[in-house]
């Protein structure tokens, strides 16, 4: 059913202005007063039409058509407790003058947090014959929210916003937070007399300092510039751009990558992202490959839903609408995908909630669907609209903008400690910076993490050429691998464990890559066997892949893949166990069709070791797999 919204605005045009013949008063300079106040109405001169029919009403309180247009009247300006109090005058002087009253009243009761009330009048306007469908599922919408409301504020959860201070927030509006996966960063958007333009504040000795402009290459004097996401190393940023001269509609989706201390031009994503119709309210995903948006294009299911477009080789793919369980009849916005890639933040009017606006999260299923929103609940919602969340990459605290706060005017930026049931999966980040190991400049390379487990990667990108950093985020629960590798050098091995991580403490290293020289040598950190026994695992393919890919661009290379074990045990077995271990290596490349010839395996044992046997970490680190290169 579409655009029932359209509703709530025709049922706040009189009905009475000009359809009554006979009034329910005769008193003569009543009436002259009420057709003066329609007079005042049809020129759009609310003011005086309110008094004119005050007049009326003074003249004779039981005029029922001039309670009712005065209440229609008090609402357009704002008045909702005038306008509830006209509105129930009518009913008390005749319950049955007009069944259009009832959903009237509860309409703005609702808003007023009057929800007891409203359900009442709701349920009476049910029970008139003749009823429109539309108008049926307004009305059983609003008795949702009533009934939820009720509940909500019985049970009340933890919110204690938090203003992010006079370093972020001004006396104009400040909203559309988004903050790094090392929440170093955060930028959002500021709007002063009538133009938005991004800012960035970054956060030194866990301070947020003074916010400055973002870039001229971004922000326009001309244009509007907001609701953007940052990538979780903040190279890129996606942001809504409007009536550009490179638009395709209203509004469109554009990229901007960062270049060194600033950023590049933006870009617009152009179809099938960008429409004739309104694309706006971004947010990627934490592999860059998934852009969330919000678009009324056809194919919806009403108003504003939520879509997304997956990157393809060929560019951004056919945007996707998310279905009956996230988007409703209604408008879906706001959408913020948590870099644990399967909690999805937004808000709706669709769904049960408080009245206009609520924040609701849903979960991807492990079958790829996503489960029914749940309402972030009261006091985070309220009657009023709320939007705009986005989360810390740990996802314990929540930024949003709020003008209901005291705080420096207009809407301020706050921040606030999610409850534990409304937070994502537990996320983590690896920050690296990788250089040449023997004169410690920065390298641009290749960077691929790898869960272990299905051999897909969650993340690949390149490391910076200014400064040789990159930053990726990874969801507990997982056995990662990392491989960073460039052309004419070995290639860097980490292995990231987070199966049963209970820590969201991140992972920083320094990868110092080596050249491919004779004897430089890679411990294959993601090549696994159990306990005594040198059959590989499973999770070692992606690892022996990167090997074989290795060898093939280097086609001139021979290595020695060796074998090693800790000093726990017989020697002789570990002998034994340590060249079985490197020989299944050497099977595994002559199975991926490497030239015996460039191979050769042996075990070492115990005699080679990298740390001291003397703890449980450091018996882990002699127990490994290398490769030296032997010839080039």
């Amino acid at each position: 059913m579409k655009n029932v919204i359209l509703l709530s605005l025709l049922l706040f045009l009189s009905v009475f202005a000009h359809a009554q013949q006979q009034y329910t008063t005769t008193n003569t300079e009543a009436i002259k007063n009420f057709a003066l106040a329609s007079q005042s109405i049809d020129e759009h001169s609310y003011p005086q039409a309110i008094q004119l029919l005050q007049k009326a009403i003074d003249i004779d309180d039981k005029f029922i058509e001039a309670h009712a247009q005065l209440g229609d009247i008090m609402h357009l300006q704002r008045d909702n407790k005038g306008s509830i109090a006209e509105f129930k005058k009518v009913i008390t002087l005749n319950p049955d003058f007009s069944r259009a009253v009832y959903i009237k009243v509860a309409d703005i009761e609702i808003s007023e947090a009057l929800y007891p009330d409203a359900l009442t009048h709701l349920q009476k306007y049910l029970t008139y014959a003749g009823i429109t469908e539309a108008n049926k599922y307004y009305a059983q919408k609003l008795i949702k929210d009533c009934i939820f409301a009720i509940e909500a504020l019985q049970h009340p959860i933890a919110f204690k916003p938090i203003n992010m201070g006079p370093n972020i927030n001004t006396s104009a509006d400040e909203y559309s937070p988004v903050s790094t996966a090392d929440d170093k960063t955060l930028i959002y958007t500021r709007q002063i007399a009538l133009n938005e333009d991004f800012f960035q504040s970054s956060k030194v000795n866990n301070e947020w300092q003074k916010s400055v402009y973002l870039s001229d290459r971004i922000n326009t004097p001309n244009y509007n510039e907001g609701s953007e996401s940052v990538s979780q190393d903040g190279k890129f940023l996606f942001f809504t751009g409007c009536n550009r001269p490179d638009g395709h509609g209203r509004c469109d989706i554009y990229v901007a990558q960062k270049k060194g201390d600033d950023w590049g031009k933006p870009f617009n994503l152009s179809p099938p992202v960008n429409t004739g119709g309104w694309e706006s309210q971004p947010s990627i995903s934490a592999d860059g490959r998934t852009l969330y948006f919000v678009s009324n294009r056809k194919g919806g299911y009403g108003g504003y839903d939520i879509w997304k477009s997956t990157l393809t080789p060929k560019g951004w793919g056919e945007p996707e609408n998310l279905g009956p369980t996230i988007n409703t009849s209604y408008n879906e916005q706001s959408p913020f995908i948590h870099p644990d890639d399967s909690t999805l933040y937004f808000c709706s009017n669709g769904w049960p909630g408080m009245g206009n606006q609520d924040l609701f999260v849903s979960r991807l299923a492990k079958d790829g669907k996503w489960q029914a929103p749940k309402n972030l609940g009261y006091p985070i919602n309220t009657n009023g609209d709320e939007s705009g969340l986005s989360l810390t990459a740990n996802g314990s605290f929540a930024f949003f903008s709020s003008n209901k706060l005291d705080g420096y005017g207009g809407f301020d930026i706050y921040t606030f400690e999610l409850p534990p049931d409304l937070r994502p999966h537990m996320v983590t980040y690896v920050k690296g910076f990788v250089s040449d190991a023997k004169t410690r400049q920065p390298l641009e390379s290749a960077v691929e993490i790898i869960a272990l487990d299905n051999n897909k990667p969650v993340y690949q990108d390149y490391s910076s050429v200014e400064k040789g950093d990159f930053l990726a985020t990874i969801a507990a629960g997982k056995n990662y691998g990392l491989n960073i590798s460039k052309p004419g050098y070995l290639f860097y091995s980490e292995n990231f464990s987070l199966a049963g991580h209970t820590s969201s403490n991140p992972f920083n290293i320094v990868a110092l890559l080596e050249p491919i020289e004779v004897g430089n040598k890679v411990i294959l950190k993601n090549i696994f066997f159990d306990t005594n026994k040198y059959q590989l695992e499973a999770e070692s393919r992606s690892e022996l892949q990167k090997l074989i890919e290795f060898l093939a661009l280097n086609p001139t290379v021979h290595i020695e893949i060796s074998g090693h074990t800790d000093n726990v045990g017989n020697d002789e077995l570990n002998q034994k166990l340590s060249e079985n271990r490197a020989k299944s290596v050497y099977d595994y490349l002559l199975s991926g069709k490497v030239d015996p010839a460039r191979l050769v395996y042996k075990g070492y044992g115990k005699s080679q070791p990298i740390a001291a046997n003397d703890t449980d970490e450091n018996r882990a680190k002699n127990r490994r797999t290398e490769f030296k290169i032997t010839a080039k």
